[in-house]
């Protein structure tokens, strides 16, 4: 059947094993990814029926991988690398931003860098010290590099799909509280470019725009106070560099008012450079500042106090209500 109800984990898994199985140029690269399937078994069964050649367990040095995976890349293959879980990636920080995100530039073209570097991030999941971050926007900042993040199963799988396909080095953020998340996966309809925006619900009030985990909340959000007489437009971002802001500059003239939310801290993340970007394309059609919510400028807390620094459905519900009373 080509369309299955899936979580978000196992859409990837599926999304992993056609990428395996039609191009034998794909391999994935990272710490427990083969055997033991990955912590959040995203990876379960790829290396038993694909082999350890084409699913490899690697050393604990993500700057290893990484480093592996670029000179792969230069020999035509197409790796996909595992970093357990984001606060992990900056030992391989190094490798993306001087390396893997400039090859490309450096060889006046000639070289292609089609790696993908799936990053397990945000909180929610009661974790340890960097095991809930959110570094998408130092990432967004380095030119040469996409970024994206799913909100759905259907994304998940699709959007992992064109990543890999692509002649581009990806970091593929993966909200992983979302991993257990059901929902409609057809294999045989692409649901949309990998960097368009995606209106997940209409509206003409107000709009809230979010990406990976925080879309969940802002429809929440968006339900919640239809029941107060608001029609709040929710706009999927997927993609964090580049940025759709045409899909967003499209609704805003509609809506009048912009709140945008991100687990990152609000302070430097990329809910600032789209409320600078709106404001300077839709100045004549806002009818409020664009308001952002997000996490605070504090390294993450303990995990018995990480619901209150996530946003949540109180401060989105909060910012659409100061939006409103402009």
């Amino acid at each position: 059947m080509p369309v299955q109800k899936l979580p978000l984990a196992k859409a990837l898994n599926e999304s992993l094993r056609k990428a395996l199985e039609d191009d034998s140029k794909v391999l994935i690269m990272g710490e427990d990814v083969g055997k033991l399937g990955g912590v959040f078994r995203v990876t379960d069964g790829l290396q038993k029926d694909f082999g350890e050649d084409r699913v490899i367990d690697t050393p604990l040095a993500e700057s290893g991988i990484v480093g592996t995976a670029i000179g792969l890349a230069l020999r035509g293959y197409r790796p996909v690398v595992e970093i357990q879980f984001d606060g992990f990636v900056f030992p391989a920080y190094d490798q993306i931003v001087t390396q893997l995100a400039k090859m490309h530039a450096r060889a006046l073209g000639k070289v292609k860098m089609p790696v993908v570097v799936r990053i397990p991030y945000g909180g929610g999941i009661g974790a340890v010290e960097h095991h809930s971050e959110s570094p998408e926007a130092l990432f967004a900042h380095v030119a040469g590099l996409k970024i994206v993040s799913p909100s759905n199963a259907s994304d998940a799988y699709w959007m992992l799909q064109q990543a890999i396909r692509s002649d581009d080095p990806v970091i593929f953020f993966e909200p992983k509280r979302r991993y257990w998340d059901k929902g409609e996966v057809d294999t045989e309809a692409i649901p949309g470019e990998l960097h368009k925006a995606r209106v997940a619900r209409e509206g003409g009030d107000l709009t809230l725009a979010a990406y990976g985990p925080m879309v969940k909340v802002c429809l929440e959000a968006a339900a919640a106070a239809e029941e107060e007489g608001k029609s709040i437009e929710v706009l999927d971002l997927r993609s964090v560099s580049p940025i759709d802001f045409d899909a967003i500059q499209r609704s805003v003239e509609k809506t009048g008012r912009l709140v945008v939310v991100h687990e990152a801290p609000v302070f430097f993340g990329s809910g600032a450079e789209i409320a600078a970007r709106i404001t300077e394309r839709c100045f004549y059609h806002l009818e409020a500042p664009v308001l952002r919510v997000g996490g605070y400028h504090a390294p993450y807390p303990p995990a018995r106090l990480e619901e209150e620094y996530l946003p949540g459905l109180d401060r989105v519900l909060d910012a659409v209500d100061r939006s409103l009373a402009y």
